[in-house]
């Protein structure tokens, strides 16, 4: 669908003035390209079938227009307090349903007496149902497995009240497993509603999806790269070892040339904890993100890293990864094994931010992994980079995504080389830093990493569960919680906190200066090196004996 020439803004689509102040309040100046196509078609009524971009505001999209519809039933007099929920929102993790309905409240806080949104999925059964019950929704928003348990204990119904049904990251959904409880979900909606199908990508589960529950839609397949231009967002790679892979992160972090909020990818579990514990040998603290954690952590985790508490995540992607995925399902048929969230996602929907680095520290497993990871940076308008480290095993996959990357740009007919092009890095210039992490990595054995992550649980379930209610009678208490901790406090070395001048590249230093001590912030000011201590060292040289013994001849 081609761009209109006249750009439509937030006051010529004939919203609400409450909705239209909560806009303001939010700093949103003019609509994106998928709201300003989508939102009118939506409040026209149609059923919409959108592809954008990750970033691009799809949440937006859909939330304006639904919030816009319900106010004018509720002021023509069609909706009353007791109409019943006019909303379903189906989002394929609970991370994501966290951030859809914080966003869709945000729209909604000039008139929260008019419009109520209920979360299902980070509840237990029971103390959704009385969610439900008590604050009597317009929106209800949940993953499939969630909302299809509230409507098999009929503490949901919506046969005779939904208008609008949302399937948000619809291309996440088959492959998180909730095909079956889709088809069977759609047995309890009315048989007339209008749907919205919002999706990063159009794949083969979207298209079978599309014939469920859209009736002749819009389609609105906008014509934008998936990631950011390359003056918003700078893409780079280094082709290493496995080994080097710990060599590099220490170097980059402690020698300041990563600095700010960066997100740390990785594949599986055991590698996000090695990793952590790695970094703590020298002081640098991080979170963890996987499945293991409980969900309230998980959330926490986000909001305390949007606000500025943590610097570093090391996430754990393991819904990309076709064969955690098969792990997964495997594991469903054993016991005594550790329960893993089936529902957790990391990589895609969730807002991170003020991200400034993506690093891949594993590479991903496709290329549409890798569009979903380094799109967590350059949201919006702002910038970012991501870098990603490349053993000899993943050059084919790095060639997969710059095929794909290379496809996406060649509508404009200009090459202007590799999309992720190689990060120029002297490995010998930090080869003096090599005896420090192997130090460090010996430290890090099987044992520790199961250790850490037994007592990561405890803990974190401790905070989940025991203190959930001390937490909402004192949410200062909530605020002061990290997750940041050292997991292995015994086994740190605090000499490896401290880089000594001498082994700190000879290009990051000034003429005639030495880097002092780097803690655990950037690099501190170069300061002048003292002149008396040469000449004091000399003037003991000469009186050392022995160094001016000598033996004459008799």
């Amino acid at each position: 669908m081609a761009q209109s020439e006249i750009k439509l803004g937030f006051h010529e689509m004939d919203l609400d003035n409450r909705l239209l102040k909560a806009i303001a309040k939010l700093k949103w100046l003019e609509p994106t390209l998928i709201q300003e196509k989508a939102i009118p078609l939506a409040l026209e009524g149609k059923d919409i079938l959108a592809r954008a971009k990750t970033g691009s505001g799809k949440t937006a999209a859909y939330a304006i227009p639904l919030i816009e519809k319900i106010l004018r039933g509720k002021i023509a007099g069609d909706i009353d307090s007791e109409g019943g929920v006019r909303v379903l929102v189906l989002v394929p993790s609970k991370e994501l349903a966290e951030q859809a309905t914080r966003n869709l409240k945000e729209l909604a806080s000039c008139c929260v007496r008019e419009i109520v949104v209920v979360d299902v999925s980070n509840s237990p059964l029971s103390a959704a149902q009385r969610s439900l019950k008590v604050e009597k929704p317009d929106v209800v928003v949940g993953t499939p497995s969630k909302l299809l348990a509230q409507l098999q204990n009929k503490n949901l119904s919506l046969k005779e009240s939904m208008e609008t049904l949302v399937v948000d990251e619809a291309d996440l959904l088959f492959s998180y497993g909730y095909e079956d409880d889709i088809k069977t979900l759609l047995s309890y909606l009315p048989q007339i509603y209008q749907s919205f199908l919002m999706s990063a990508t159009l794949s083969e589960d979207v298209l079978s999806l599309r014939s469920l529950i859209l009736h002749n839609p819009a389609i609105l397949k906008l014509e934008e790269s998936d990631l950011p231009e390359e003056s918003r967002l700078s893409q780079f790679h280094i082709k290493c070892s496995l080994e080097d892979k710990f060599l590099l992160i220490y170097s980059l972090l402690k020698l300041g040339l990563v600095q700010g909020k960066s997100l740390l990818f990785v594949n599986d579990i055991d590698r996000c904890y090695k990793l952590k514990l790695f970094l703590e040998q020298f002081s640098i603290k991080s979170c963890v993100l996987n499945s293991e954690l409980p969900e309230n952590t998980r959330c926490h985790v986000v909001e305390e890293f949007n606000r500025g508490i943590y610097d570093y995540i090391i996430a754990t992607d393991e819904a990309s990864s076709l064969q955690s995925v098969r792990e997964a399902r495997k594991k469903k048929k054993t016991h005594g094994k550790r329960k893993r969230d089936k529902e957790y996602g990391v990589a895609r929907g969730i807002d991170f931010k003020g991200v400034e680095n993506v690093i891949n520290f594993d590479f991903p497993p496709s290329p549409d992994s890798y569009v979903h990871r380094v799109g967590r940076t350059a949201r919006g308008v702002e910038c970012g980079a991501a870098l990603t480290f490349v053993c000899p095993i993943e050059e084919k996959l790095l060639s997969a995504v710059e095929t794909r990357l290379s496809t996406e740009h060649g509508c404009d007919g200009e090459s202007t080389g590799p999309a992720v092009k190689p990060y120029i890095f002297k490995m010998a210039e930090i080869e003096g830093f090599r005896y420090r992490v192997m130090d460090a990595l010996r430290a890090v054995t099987k044992t520790s990493i199961r250790e850490a992550r037994l007592k990561e649980i405890r803990y974190e379930m401790l905070n989940s569960e025991r203190l959930k209610v001390h937490f909402e009678d004192n949410p200062r208490d909530l605020q002061v919680l990290r997750h940041d901790k050292v997991l292995q406090p015994g086994r740190v070395q605090p000499h490896l906190k401290h880089i000594p001048s001498y082994l700190v590249p000879h290009k990051l230093r000034e003429p005639g200066s030495t880097p002092v001590a780097m803690g655990d912030g950037p690099p501190t000011k170069l300061v002048k090196r003292s002149k008396g201590r040469g000449g004091k060292q000399t003037h003991r040289n000469r009186k050392d004996p022995l160094k001016s013994f000598s033996i004459r001849a008799k």
